[in-house]
């Protein structure tokens, strides 16, 4: 037994690195999270300039407050029907931190915004390796809140370095 307690403490630290306050928002008709740590702001959907040679899921880029900002459409980045933009679509601001250990600012387009969460450890289990459209290397996890699903998206991954780099040469 005393065995037993020793290996569940051993991976307790990992898991709860999870633990903590999501924000969630609404993305083809699934919830997903992403650590409010990682947001800067929220704004309502504006005006984005196209750039152009840049792959389809990067709408273009922002003025904010003086500040260029990318922005990528999260539907089209997981390949996801695309949807007109309405009140209710919204541009999630996130810090993302590059390989080279870098900082990029940048704008994430989600349909919705939902609420923040704070997500328990037991709340969260292990990304499934089947069933869903996502490749799971972006999923920190599977959250279970009220009797629903929520994804919990690792921002940072959502974007291999190589198009983080090419995103953030936009700005520039």
């Amino acid at each position: 037994m005393g065995m037993e307690a020793n290996l569940v403490g051993e991976t307790a630290p990992m898991r709860s690195a999870r633990e903590g306050k999501y924000l969630t928002f609404e993305l083809g008709g699934e919830e997903y999270g992403l650590e409010i740590l990682k947001v800067k702001e929220i704004i309502s959907i504006m005006n984005i300039t196209a750039v152009p040679n840049t792959p389809d899921y990067v709408r273009g880029v922002i003025n904010l407050r003086g500040k260029v900002i990318p922005v990528i459409d999260l539907r089209q980045r997981f390949n996801m029907e695309s949807k007109d933009y309405n009140e209710r679509t919204s541009i999630i601001v996130v810090d993302i931190r590059e390989d080279d250990g870098k900082n990029l600012i940048m704008g994430v387009v989600v349909d919705s915004v939902s609420e923040v969460l704070n997500i328990k450890d037991e709340e969260i289990e292990e990304t499934p390796t089947f069933g869903t459209r996502l490749n799971t290397e972006f999923i920190l996890g599977m959250a279970k809140v009220k009797d629903e699903i929520k994804i919990l998206l690792d921002i940072d991954k959502v974007l291999s370095s190589t198009e983080l780099s090419a995103i953030g040469s936009v700005a520039k």
